[in-house]
């Protein structure tokens, strides 16, 4: 399966939906958005953190479109040929979740140094003990990325 366009342009829009998205996190979860994008470049799902109004500790919004792209179109629970953007760098469920879905991208914005897995603190995806190890993209759009949390944070201490 083709992987999509790798272009810096393409990344950048990709996470404008990521931020777009993260407006669907709920009011007390920190706005983390997320889309998957197929081989075409088409959105298959989007999500925001909905954590705190699900009650739910894997209500991550990776993990939200992963399920949903996997419902779709994914073979099985293969989504293999996809892009997956998210505004903050995934934590370590949510890398093994990629890893394991086979998603052939990662694009996402800011860094998040006490729990990132894509290449912070830990770098799950790229383990090359691993079978599968998708192509990564960080720091694309950071500034705006990391104000959503900044902000969020601002407001709830």
């Amino acid at each position: 399966m083709s992987i999509p366009s790798r272009s810096n342009a393409d990344d950048a829009g990709w996470i404008g939906a990521a931020i777009e998205a993260a407006a669907l996190s709920g009011p007390d979860d920190v706005p983390v958005g997320a889309v998957l994008f197929g081989p075409d470049g088409a959105i298959i799902s989007r999500a925001g953190n909905t954590r705190e109004r699900d009650g739910d500790p894997t209500a991550h919004a990776e993990i939200s479109v992963l399920r949903e792209g996997a419902r779709l179109v994914g073979d099985g629970w293969r989504l293999e040929g996809t892009t997956l953007a998210v505004t903050l760098e995934p934590c370590t469920m949510c890398a093994g979740a990629i890893v394991v879905a086979r998603v052939a991208r990662v694009v996402f914005g800011a860094w998040e140094p006490k729990t990132g897995a894509v290449g912070s603190l830990w770098d799950v995806v790229r383990d090359r003990r691993l079978t599968h190890r998708p192509e990564v993209r960080g720091g694309v759009r950071e500034a705006e990325c990391a104000a959503l949390v900044t902000e969020f944070f601002a407001g709830h201490r």
